[in-house]
C-alpha cells in the first residue's frame, strides 16, 4: 500500500499538471512535501481547477509543449527529477475526430519526448506514463472486462493515439530502461471523474454547468457502459506504482486502474444519480446526436493492480457522486475555499481503510 512519506522531499516532474488530474496530483504531493516541477501547456478551460487550486506558487511550474524536445529536455536538464509521472495528453474523443493530427503529434510523439528524456536524465529511477482504458481493441462485447494481455488497437484518433503511447513506452523498455537503473510502468485508467472537471464532452462537467445555467442535463448516449472512479482512485495507484517500483524493477508493468464491476455503468444512471445527489428537482433528457463513434460497453479487469499492490476501490458510485457535489456546491458558494475543500477531500480519502 502507498505510503505517502516516501515522497517527501523526492523530485518529481508531471507533465500534463494543470489539468483536471494533474492538478489533484499536484496538491497531493505538495500536500506531502514533495518537490514538484510541472510541465504543461496552460490550464485547458476556463474557469480552471488549477488556478483554483493555488499550487502554482508551491512548485516549480513551466508552460510547455511536449512537442518542444529541446524545451522538455532542457527542463529535466535543469530540474533532475527522480520521478517522473507522465499525464500531458489530448484527451478528448471528440476533439480528436476534429484534430487527428494535433492529437498523434501530442500523444504518440509527445510521449517519444517523454521516453528520451527520461533515458538521458540518469537521475530518473521510476517512471510512469498514464494512458486509459480505450487502448484496447474493443469489438463491443457486452460484460467483457479487458485483461492487459489483451491486443492494443483503439478506435478513434484518441483511443488509437494512446495506443502508440503504449507501444512507444513498450519500445523504450525493451531497448533501453531494461539495462537503466529506472523502472518504467503505464496505467491504463478508467473514467476518471470528480469536483473541479470543467472539460468539454464530458458528462460531469456538463451536468455541473446545466445546474449553474438551471437548464435541463442533456445526455448524448444514456446507453454506454463505462467504468468510472473519483479522481482520487488512479491518482492513489500512481503514487503507489511510482513508490514500489523505485529501486525495485519487480513492480514495474502495464495496469488497468479501474473499478469493480459495480461501479461500471451506463451514462444515464450515473446521471440518474446525480440529479438525486444534487436534489432541488434537477432532471435530464436523452438527446442522442448521431456523433463519432465511440464504444458502447468498456469493463476492465483490475485483478492485476489489486494482487501486485494490495489495492482495493475505496469511493464507490455513491460516495463518488457524493463527494462530486459536496466539492461543486463549495465551488458555487466561494470559490476562495476550493482548495481547503480539495485537502479535505485527500485527507478523508488516503486515511480510509
Amino acid at each position: 500500500m502507498l505510503d505517502l512519506s516516501f515522497y517527501k522531499d523526492k523530485k518529481v516532474l508531471i507533465t500534463g499538471h494543470t489539468g483536471f488530474k494533474g492538478t489533484w496530483l499536484t496538491r497531493i504531493l505538495v500536500n506531502a512535501g514533495a518537490v514538484v516541477c510541472g510541465y504543461s501547456l496552460g490550464a485547458p478551460t476556463n474557469p480552471n481547477l488549477f488556478s483554483l487550486a493555488k499550487v502554482e506558487d508551491k512548485i516549480k511550474h513551466v508552460i510547455g509543449d511536449i512537442r518542444d524536445y529541446k524545451h522538455l529536455k532542457s527542463v529535466f536538464d535543469e530540474f533532475q527529477p527522480e520521478i517522473v509521472i507522465h499525464l500531458a495528453a489530448q484527451p478528448i474523443v471528440r476533439e480528436s475526430y476534429k484534430n487527428p493530427l494535433y492529437t498523434y503529434e501530442t500523444n504518440v510523439m509527445g510521449t517519444a519526448n517523454i521516453c528520451e528524456c527520461v533515458r538521458l536524465t540518469k537521475s530518473v529511477k521510476s517512471f510512469l506514463n498514464v494512458t486509459t482504458d480505450k487502448v484496447y481493441l474493443n469489438e463491443d462485447m457486452p460484460d467483457h472486462a479487458f485483461k492487459e494481455t489483451e491486443p492494443l488497437d483503439g478506435y478513434d484518433p484518441y483511443s488509437n493515439s494512446k495506443s502508440c503511447s503504449e507501444l512507444v513506452t513498450h519500445s523504450y523498455k525493451k531497448s533501453f530502461f531494461k539495462d537503466m537503473d529506472v523502472s518504467v510502468s503505464t496505467a491504463r485508467a478508467g473514467n476518471v471523474i470528480g469536483g473541479g472537471d470543467f472539460a468539454k464532452d464530458r458528462i460531469i462537467p456538463d451536468c455541473i454547468r446545466a445546474v449553474e445555467k438551471n437548464q435541463e442535463i442533456v445526455v448524448r448516449n444514456p446507453y454506454s457502459t463505462r467504468p468510472y472512479q473519483h479522481v482520487l482512485e488512479p491518482l492513489y495507484i500512481y503514487l503507489c506504482i511510482c513508490e514500489k517500483q523505485y529501486g525495485n524493477k519487480d513492480f514495474e508493468g502495464y495496469f488497468n486502474v479501474g473499478p469493480d464491476d459495480c461501479d461500471c455503468i451506463n451514462t444515464g444512471d450515473l446521471v440518474a444519480l446525480f440529479c438525486q445527489t444534487w436534489g432541488n428537482g434537477v432532471s435530464w433528457v436523452s438527446r442522442y446526436d448521431g456523433g463519432p463513434h465511440e464504444a458502447t460497453f468498456l469493463k476492465l479487469d483490475n485483478w492485476k493492480i489489486k494482487d501486485t499492490f494490495g489495492w482495493r476501490p475505496r469511493w464507490h458510485i455513491q460516495e463518488c457522486m457524493k463527494k462530486i457535489v459536496e466539492f461543486t456546491k463549495v465551488y458555487f458558494n466561494n470559490k476562495e475555499d476550493v482548495p481547503f475543500e480539495m485537502d479535505r477531500e485527500i485527507k478523508e480519502f488516503f486515511k480510509v481503510k
